[in-house]
């Protein structure tokens, strides 16, 4: 006898209730894709390195243009509240205290990935290509590449470019920030 089993796929309204409620913990590393609530996977030292390495850049590089955002959340629809790595927000006022930063206020959006790599290209990719995400990097830490994902197009983006070496990037709202591939990994692939 085949059993079909029903999802219960949450809001993020729900999402946020379950957090101030007590059932999802301050340090509970989850996100919400799609309705589900997905652990994300543990961070490790490359991970963090990287990470703290692409805050000091933008944070430095474009100073009080936008707001650099460091693993938190941005709502792209009811049903799905990623935590990226980071994010440069438009800059506002309130710094998003009155109201979630959405789709519409995202300039970029950066992505590390080591483990989670197959992830992030499966689910995450497309995910920020139909929430219309402008512009998406991916570091992929075990490669020592990135790609940078422009033109989302339904569950895709139509420009992809793998950044390799001594290539040099820039955010294409900030076509005066330069940076190389070396800055962003590190001295151990630069």
């Amino acid at each position: 006898m085949t059993m079909l089993v029903a999802r219960r796929c949450f809001t993020v309204v729900e999402y946020h209730k379950m957090a101030e409620t007590g059932i999802l913990g301050e340090d509970d590393r989850v996100e919400l894709i799609e309705g589900e609530i997905v652990q994300m996977s543990p961070i490790g030292r490359g991970h963090l390195a990287c990470v703290d390495r692409l805050n000091d850049l933008l944070v430095r590089g474009l100073g009080d243009q936008v707001i650099v955002r460091v693993q938190g959340s941005i709502r792209l629809n009811g049903g799905s509240e990623p935590e990226p790595d980071l994010v440069l927000l438009r800059r506002r006022p309130d710094f998003y205290a009155s109201a979630d930063a959405g789709p519409e206020d995202v300039l970029l959006v950066i992505e590390v990935a080591d483990s989670s790599l197959a992830y992030d290209y499966g689910v995450k990719v497309p995910l920020y290509a139909r929430a219309g995400i402008s512009e998406l990097w991916l570091v992929d830490l075990r490669d020592g590449s990135m790609s940078v994902f422009r033109e989302p197009a339904g569950k895709g983006y139509r420009s992809v470019v793998v950044v390799r070496g001594d290539d040099r990037v820039s955010p294409h709202a900030f076509p005066e920030l330069v940076l190389t591939l070396g800055q962003i990994l590190g001295a151990p692939h630069a």
